[in-house]
């Protein structure tokens, strides 16, 4: 493909996730007027209208949507070459993507800040997100996970650590609702429905009456804010306990966290550098 054309396609990829002319041109960091240069280009050549103009943007056409499934898997599949040949030096330098949990920093960071000054040519890029980022697209290097182990076919996977849930509340809540001995007795704040399958919120579901549930929020600053000013008890990571008492714990909440990498640059020095200082060995 000429590099002309693959210059108009983008700029079409541009305009549909954007929506706007004035979008694209911001992503691409090019004139508006080049951005739409492009797609009558790309549309001329076609011979088909890939967007409806209307006062608020662009929207696509049938013949817009083939285009942008097409163009978006080329897309991918460039990536996912970007990071394989990334990740093929024998040298342990240049960027390298991990992906973890929210609340998990004062675990992780402490080690890959002790692989950055070991090699000082890494460029480290360290994302938190609740989607699960897709390594066969090249997305991350490495990602951290919680749950049932992770089933993706052409990934690496291995046990990492035990993640202990504990509930914690603020000493004005306790002051006022006393101890918790009865679950049915006390509020809680809970995560959204992305942490419906952790092992806490799952035993938490077979007990809690629902008017007992004050807050749900797949915010996490949020819910700390919520426990912290007493409005009921959470479940806190790590990093987020400050000054709340624990105030139960059991065995049976503790979660799994998993490495996984892909089997392309699994054996790659990077990325076994990385999984080497995330176990501290």
């Amino acid at each position: 493909m000429e590099n002309q054309s693959w210059d108009d396609i983008r700029a079409a990829l541009a305009v549909a996730r954007s929506g706007t002319v004035s979008g694209a041109a911001q992503e691409l960091d090019v004139h508006h007027a080049t951005v739409i240069r492009r797609i009558d280009a790309l549309e001329a050549r076609l011979g088909a209208r890939l967007f409806q103009r209307h006062a608020r943007g662009y929207t696509l056409t049938e013949a817009g949507r083939l285009l942008l499934d097409a163009a978006s898997a080329a897309e991918a599949r460039f990536a996912q070459m970007a990071a394989r040949i990334a990740g093929t030096g024998d040298r342990i330098e240049g960027e390298v993507t991990v992906t973890s949990l929210l609340g998990l920093a004062d675990l992780v960071m402490p080690r890959l800040i002790g692989l950055m000054r070991q090699h000082p040519g890494l460029r480290l890029g360290y994302t938190t997100d609740p989607r699960l980022f897709r390594l066969d697209a090249g997305e991350a290097h490495v990602a951290i996970r919680a749950g049932t182990r992770p089933t993706e076919a052409d990934y690496v996977v291995s046990p990492w650590l035990k993640l202990p849930a504990k509930l914690y509340a603020s000493a004005e809540y306790l002051s006022r609702h006393g101890p918790v001995t009865e679950l049915s007795a006390h509020r809680f704040v809970l995560a959204g429905s992305e942490s419906r399958p952790a092992p806490h919120m799952r035993w938490l579901a077979e007990r809690l009456p629902a008017a007992c549930i004050v807050m749900v929020s797949n915010d996490s600053a949020a819910r700390v804010a919520a426990v912290q000013a007493g409005l009921g008890l959470g479940w806190m990571l790590p990093g987020e306990v400050g000054d709340l008492i624990e105030v139960m714990s059991l065995p049976e909440w503790d979660s799994q966290l998993w490495l996984v990498s892909h089997v392309d640059l699994h054996r790659t020095p990077k990325v076994q550098a990385v999984l080497k200082a995330l176990r501290g060995s």
